[in-house]
């Protein structure tokens, strides 16, 4: 038996014993060292996420060490460090056979199905999907390999390059992590939005060029634009609210791009005018693939991601709830969420 951390209704998180997962012969067995709560944990603990719905152990974010192996694992060993990037296509569409296993229609994830999420004390899963941690990388660093992923995907989508102006809509931990991308990409101009100043003070700290309150400022995008004495090349949307589309196209130069990172819920509604008349366009952003999971590892190795903004609270499993309320109403300061095992 194992400890695992449910969402078992909205709003409610509980800890529970359950059995361990059964080993495939494909898969390897991990201790769970660190597992992060996410943006997207919490639109399940809010009963919003589209696919992911309670009851459900949650979590996607993982760091650990390899404790059993499948027999037909080739190429890890006991007591590998590591994390997972958690994500399974079918393996044979043209998706996955292009490297674009976010894309695949019978794509899985952790708490989908039978496969458990990764908030737990051990978790199961492919071969393929599991990636070797640096000897210099912490746990705690592993951990934010996923999230951090997104951020890596997000800046190809968007064609991020030296000389950049680029505007991050968001200063959560995707937000942050995104920007932190982009940087490493060579966006030499970051600007960060938010309403909340500790969010935005993390943004500083974490080398944003610029940042900016947005709270109660319906004259925000004409704020922003003046800060850097003109519009941007790139526009990272990482909060999904009402509007944001139409704020984005404001800050975006002609010919710019636009890419939606945020989970949305309901319809985004624009000008269709600020988009074709300048050329301008929007582009989704999906997860991402393994290349970026291998970059991500390598950027954070490098000391692109300062850890000690982004993760602000550190978590034992039986505190688990705590954390999502946190996270949830932006409690304490709180960014990045760890909960340990």
């Amino acid at each position: 038996m194992m400890k695992a951390v449910y969402v078992d209704d909205a709003y409610s998180v509980v800890v529970k014993e359950v059995e361990l997962p059964e080993l495939q012969a494909n898969e390897v067995l991990i201790q769970v060292k660190v597992a992060g709560i996410c943006g997207s944990d919490i639109h399940t603990y809010k009963g919003l996420h589209p696919f992911r719905k309670p009851p459900v152990i949650i979590g996607h974010e993982i760091s650990g060490e390899i404790v059993k192996l499948g027999e037909a694992v080739t190429k890890f060993k006991l007591g590998d460090r590591v994390t997972v990037e958690p994500q399974v296509g079918c393996g044979t569409c043209e998706f996955c056979l292009d490297g674009q296993v976010n894309l695949c229609e019978n794509r899985t994830a952790p708490g989908l199905g039978g496969w458990y999420g990764t908030m737990a004390e051990f978790f199961a899963t492919p071969e393929q999907t599991v990636f070797k941690l640096p000897d210099s990388m912490s746990f705690e660093e592993g951990v934010l390999v996923e999230p951090f992923a997104v951020g890596v995907h997000a800046v190809r989508k968007g064609n991020i390059g030296i000389g950049d102006k680029v505007a991050v809509l968001g200063a959560g931990p995707i937000g942050l992590l995104a920007m932190a991308a982009a940087k490493a990409a060579g966006a030499t101009t970051t600007l960060v939005t938010d309403i909340l100043d500790y969010a935005l003070e993390g943004a500083e700290k974490m080398g944003a060029s610029h940042t900016l309150n947005i709270k109660d400022n319906p004259e925000w995008t004409t704020d922003a634009k003046d800060l850097i004495d003109g519009k941007f090349d790139v526009v990272l949307v990482a909060a999904g609210i009402p509007g944001i589309i139409d704020d984005a196209l404001s800050l975006l130069r002609k010919g710019g791009r636009i890419v939606t990172i945020a989970m949305f819920h309901g319809d985004q509604t624009f000008n269709i005018h600020n988009l074709q008349n300048q050329e301008k366009e929007i582009v989704g952003c999906m997860t991402y693939n393994r290349v970026d999971t291998k970059t991500a590892i390598d950027l954070i190795a490098a000391g692109a991601v300062n850890t000690d903004v982004i993760i602000t609270h550190r978590l034992k499993t039986e505190q688990a709830g705590e954390g999502f309320r946190m996270v949830d109403k932006k409690e304490d300061g709180s960014l990045k969420v760890l909960v340990t095992f």
